[in-house]
């Protein structure tokens, strides 16, 4: 019964919010009042062991250690649980509980989800900014340890949780990282080099983040290993940006990164997003095994749409050489700038290189003999030298790469090839066909208007038509349609080419 002289004394505080439970695949984290409570779980997988009560009590104080850096204010300290005579049976890391309503995981679907997004971009290039290095960490993002992560996981996945993910979509996965990897050194090489290599946060979640009024909260940080909490900054935005995408948005994915990389003051290619975020995909996908593994019913077939996701990406970050052929005046120029332009590829055209090799204007020209001069066999093998040294750059570079020449000998194809082989990257041949009188009307009124760097005339494109080698690989591009369908079915070759390959296991 209530005194109701005495109802000056009541606690009139509205009832906080329920308490709660949830539960990962390395712990149970308990959530009372305005507390909430982790206690790691008593297991061994490859990547950790907590079965010994002291390892557990490390971890713990690891755990609140490196949060620190990310939310000081959240992350209290380690609770000890105790026995009836006082001695240690456990421990809890204490920490402040966030608003779930405020969970960016929760706030996607608002219309003020891209400001909040951009709120949490900035934040994370703040902490990238701030993340030490060091030549051990700096390590972390070689070649080597890169495609080790990927092996490490891609085995994890088949000996922890053995048919949960089609064992052929696991060695498509393992042949795709493995030819961007090892054809991306000097890629990787120059990430290092540029101190992009930090020790991050190393599992952004959007569950993990909490949108408040004095700004983001970012909890959660990966502790238990270093080596999987270090490496490329970009590898850690794109775990972020890999969940948004799983969840239904992936612009918001892409505009997470957008703007973090504008706020660091970052680049990269596209390919190596891609990468980055089908690792995370990857990374995801083996937790959802094992938590299937654990019993957890819905699992398995997470499992297998982030392995699906991470397959996709691993083909969107392939680096691709295209060479676009044909003899003068068959359009070829147009179709590579084009598709350059569309795509953001790099575009290296012969007729160019021959002109900077010689020192002279890009402008049309009196060719001279065929095979002199400019065009002597010596003189052309010097175009194509330069031409493959300037693809071999821009494909470890992580960039895909059009080659715009006539490519009429076998030979200097194969050497194409063969590059492409050693740098990882998929080819495309596509030879440009167009009617000869139509060919040499473009090349008349492309000279009239003194356009391009090409010196073929009439006479010379139908010499270069009547002596081209056998072309079996090349897929035929007719040209003489409008621009937009044209560069739309030469991209559809790329891209049939491109699943082609990458559905090999």
């Amino acid at each position: 019964m209530v005194d109701q002289g005495r109802a000056d004394t009541l606690d009139m505080t509205p009832p906080g919010p329920p308490a709660e439970l949830a539960e990962t695949h390395i712990s149970v984290i308990t959530m009372v009042g305005d507390r909430a409570y982790k206690l790691l779980k008593t297991v061994a997988m490859g990547f950790l062991d907590h079965r010994r009560r002291e390892d557990r009590l490390a971890a713990c104080r690891r755990e609140t250690e490196v949060n620190r850096r990310f939310a000081p204010d959240v992350y209290l300290g380690v609770l000890d649980v105790l026995n009836e005579d006082g001695t240690a049976l456990d421990h809890l890391i204490a920490m402040r509980r966030m608003p779930a309503s405020r969970c960016l995981a929760a706030l996607l679907g608002e219309n003020d989800a891209p400001d909040l997004v951009r709120q949490v971009a900035r934040a994370v290039a703040g902490f990238h900014r701030a993340a030490p290095t060091s030549p051990r960490i700096a390590e972390a993002g070689s070649p080597a340890v890169v495609l080790g992560l990927w092996e490490e996981g891609l085995d994890g996945l088949t000996a922890w949780a053995p048919r949960v993910v089609p064992a052929d979509d696991v060695e498509r996965a393992r042949v795709l990282a493995t030819r961007y990897v090892s054809g991306r050194r000097q890629l990787f090489e120059r990430r290092v080099a540029d101190g992009w290599v930090r020790d991050g946060h190393g599992d952004l979640l959007a569950r993990d983040v909490f949108c408040l009024a004095d700004g983001p909260r970012v909890l959660d940080c990966l502790a238990f290993d270093d080596r999987l909490r270090n490496g490329d900054v970009l590898a850690d935005v794109a775990f972020l940006a890999m969940d948004l995408e799983a969840r239904g948005h992936p612009r918001l994915g892409e505009l997470l990164v957008r703007e973090w990389t504008h706020d660091l003051g970052e680049s990269h290619p596209a390919s190596l997003e891609h990468l980055y975020v089908a690792y995370r995909a990857h990374v995801r996908s083996k937790i959802a095994a094992l938590r299937s593994a654990q019993g957890d019913a819905g699992a398995a077939e997470r499992a297998r749409a982030l392995h699906a996701l991470a397959l996709e990406h691993l083909g969107s970050a392939q680096v691709r050489l295209i060479l676009i052929g044909g003899p003068p005046g068959t359009g070829k120029s147009t179709v590579a700038a084009g598709m350059g332009d569309a795509s953001g590829w790099t575009v290296v055209r012969s007729d160019a290189i021959r002109k900077d090799l010689a020192g002279r204007p890009q402008a049309p020209a009196d060719p001279g003999a065929l095979d002199a001069g400019l065009y002597s066999p010596e003189a052309t093998d010097r175009v194509y030298d330069e031409m493959l040294l300037r693809a071999k750059t821009a494909l470890g570079l992580g960039e895909s790469v059009i080659l715009d020449a006539s490519w009429a000998r076998g030979v200097r194809r194969r050497r194409a090839r063969d590059l492409a082989a050693a740098c990882g990257a998929t080819v495309t041949e596509i030879r440009c066909s167009l009617a000869p009188i139509v060919a040499a009307e473009r090349i008349r009124i492309r000279r009239a208007a003194g356009e391009g760097p090409s010196d073929a005339t009439p006479e010379i494109a139908e010499r270069i038509a009547a002596r081209v080698d056998p072309w079996p690989e090349a897929r035929t591009l007719d040209t003489e349609g409008a621009k937009g369908l044209v560069l739309h079915e030469a991209r559809r070759l790329v891209d049939a080419q491109d699943r082609a390959v990458t559905r090999a296991p």
